[in-house]
């Protein structure tokens, strides 16, 4: 199973989020630069993020992206499950199989799902954090900011 691009840059912003040690509000451009990623599909990204309920998102100046709650309360199988769409990994109508009537492949691969949710529900934002990531999502931060060629383009939702 391969986690499309969507829920990698949500992953992505929830982590980058989690480090609240500076002064100014973190912005959609500033994530987009340093995870080196196009803006407008990140802002597709952070605005679902925002409906869901788990960024604070304030516009204009000043404004910016923060978590809505602590990172132990993000459990990552929900949020995987939400930002994938909870899509099956096969569908046996379309195209039509012939063996779906009798075959047990999408049972087993349900089960097989179920048991790799279980397993990511059982870990939380705050942990995938953890040494030494925290520290490489804090060196991200403090690296130089690149000068943003469009600076006219509100920042966040």
């Amino acid at each position: 199973m391969q986690l499309n691009r969507f829920t990698d840059l949500g992953l992505r912003v929830l982590m980058y989020l989690t480090h609240r040690d500076r002064e100014q509000p973190v912005t959609i451009s500033e994530i987009a630069e340093r995870f080196e990623v196009s803006r407008n599909h990140l802002v597709k990204v952070v605005h679902f993020m925002g409906v869901q309920g788990w960024l604070n998102n304030s516009r204009g100046k000043g404004g910016g992206l923060a978590l809505a709650q602590p990172p132990e309360h993000y459990r990552l199988g929900g949020i995987i499950r939400t930002l994938e769409g909870n899509v099956p990994l096969i569908d046996c109508a379309e195209p039509p199989c012939a063996l779906r009537q009798d075959c047990q492949l999408k049972a087993v691969l349900d089960v097989g799902m179920q048991a790799f949710f279980s397993t990511l529900d059982s870990y939380t934002l705050r942990d995938v954090i953890a040494s030494p990531t925290g520290e490489a999502i804090i060196r991200l931060h403090r690296s130089p900011r690149p000068q943003s060629a469009d600076k006219t383009a509100p920042d966040v939702l």
